[in-house]
């Protein structure tokens, strides 16, 4: 395979690297690391082979509900959910009910310290895996097609993160959450056969149903309500990979998708960016909680 520009900072970008070459954003990004690293493209293929399994291994252990976070709050979530999936009493049903317990699974091993991808952060590890595994288990996909699936991820991450900021700090959740969200749709779509260009109007479609979203840890934990809406980013992203496969643009690319996320988060207040001062941290349940921890210590 030979090297591609290594210069790209953008999804437009990349997608021209993707049209010149015929390829899919996956091999495109595959391309990308070889002319970054000078690896070949066995070793890339196998790193990234690597992290999938990390991925598995975190969904497994978080299904299992025997962990804790330090603060007690978080723990046994997504084994409450794949229990009701098992039991028919999911009203989402399928692929999707399945993405939203894993999706939990992997956010509460990393709220109780255990070992994640961050994709693109830790506080959002829970939606790309989510979405990937429900699929393969689903369509009965093979592990290198979900190994292509994290590269095209990796590149709409690489493309948002060389124009933005993945941090909560700096735009607020619609950067963290938001940000993986639209990572695991355009992977969907790839995995699932759709065009490069259609992979793109998935996240910003994804991105786009984010944007305002603020950073609002209950006593500046990445638990409450990070967990839960890494759960819910994983049916959002299955949402928009189905819009997009469906032949519905999304008529705002994905780079202006990604400058309105820049102009928007710019405009938050700190108290809406990781500082744990507003939005659902500010609230009366949220501050007796903290006060129930700090008492307790």
């Amino acid at each position: 395979m030979t090297r591609c520009n290594c210069n790209w900072k953008t999804a437009s970008e990349l997608l021209a690297e993707a049209e010149k070459a015929c390829c899919s954003l996956a091999q495109a990004v595959v391309r990308y690391q070889i002319g970054l690293t000078g690896q070949d493209e066995g070793t890339v293929r196998r790193q990234m082979a690597e992290r999938l399994e990390v991925m598995k291994a975190a969904a497994a252990r978080g299904l299992k509900g025997d962990m804790v976070s330090p603060s007690g709050l978080i723990g046994g979530g997504a084994k409450l959910l794949e229990a009701a999936r098992r039991e028919g009493k999911s009203l989402s049903g399928g692929t999707t009910a399945r993405a939203i317990a894993l999706a939990m699974a992997v956010a509460e091993v990393n709220a109780c310290m255990g070992r994640i991808v961050a994709a693109p952060t830790a506080g959002s590890c829970g939606i790309l895996p989510g979405v990937l595994l429900s699929l393969q288990e689903e369509k009965g996909w093979r592990d290198d097609v979900l190994v292509d699936g994290l590269f095209t991820a990796a590149g709409v991450g690489i493309a948002v993160g060389k124009q933005a900021s993945l941090a909560g700090a700096a735009l607020g959740c619609q950067a963290e959450c938001g940000v993986a969200s639209a990572m695991a749709a355009a992977a969907a779509v790839e995995m699932a056969g759709g065009t490069p260009r259609q992979a793109l109007d998935a996240a910003a479609i994804a991105l786009k149903g984010w944007l305002g979203l603020v950073c609002d840890p209950v006593g500046g934990l990445v638990e409450i309500p990070c967990v839960k809406r890494n759960a819910i980013g994983a049916a959002h992203a299955l949402a928009a990979a189905d819009i997009a496969l469906a032949g519905v643009p999304s008529f705002i690319p994905l780079d202006e998708v990604v400058t309105a996320m820049v102009q928007v988060g710019r405009s938050m207040p700190p108290a809406l960016r990781e500082t744990g001062e507003g939005g659902v941290a500010a609230s009366p349940t949220a501050r007796a909680l903290m006060k129930g921890l700090l008492e307790r210590k």
